[in-house]
């Protein structure tokens, strides 16, 4: 019965446009690691022309589409736009998040982000506190405020909301990063490389015209 509710519960979470990772649901990421489970859930959802997809090499699951009909093009458009429109405020402050806490690498899954300590580091270096205030007022969070604390806290309940962070304990202002980062830099890297494919497309159709 547990079994059942479980992947009831997991087919749930992917339809309503969930990332599933370690980090947000790691009863149902381990059991999406389960052939058997997967197949269980991958053979629901293809009846509704949907399938479970995966990014960061496995770690995060998420629902596709098996084909692309003019309806689901619209809404993988949709979806595709909007994170393209995020891209910038994200990108400012995954950079503000790794400069701040002299991270070499930039956040991912499962690590923390210890909101008192950063704000501290951005109080304290007017260049970070600069970078905040402008990220702080995109649209993807629309903070009006003037003081670091208030902007950080809209900032870090916005990422949350949307998915990159979620706050384990309540009482404790500690956040950890989501799989949905880890997708993120994926669709990052998949628009550079159809940036640069048009970009070589364009050169080589330059370069024809030039021999013509």
């Amino acid at each position: 019965m547990s079994e059942i509710i479980a992947t009831g519960e997991l087919i749930e979470r992917l339809l309503r446009g969930e990332f599933i990772c370690r980090t947000t649901f790691e009863d149902g990421w381990r059991a999406l690691k389960s052939p058997a489970t997967l197949d269980k859930v991958e053979n629901y959802l293809n009846q509704i022309n949907r399938t479970v997809a995966q990014a960061a090499e496995g770690e995060v699951f998420f629902a596709g589409y098996v084909s692309l009909g003019e309806n689901e093009r619209k809404v993988i458009s949709a979806q595709f736009r909007e994170i393209c429109q995020s891209l910038i405020p994200l990108v400012e402050w995954l950079v503000l998040v790794q400069e701040a806490s002299g991270q070499d690498a930039p956040l991912s899954q499962g690590a923390p982000v210890r909101l008192t300590e950063l704000q501290t580091r951005i109080e304290d270096t007017p260049a970070f506190r600069e970078q905040l205030a402008k990220l702080s007022q995109y649209r993807l969070f629309g903070s009006s405020a003037s003081s670091v604390d208030g902007q950080i806290k809209l900032v870090f309940k916005r990422l949350v909301e949307l998915g990159y962070l979620i706050k384990p304990n309540p009482e404790k202002q500690i956040f950890i990063a989501t799989g949905k980062l880890d997708y993120l830099y994926e669709v990052i890297r998949f628009i550079d490389e159809t940036e640069s494919l048009s970009l070589e497309a364009q050169a080589e159709t330059a370069t024809q015209r030039e021999l013509i």
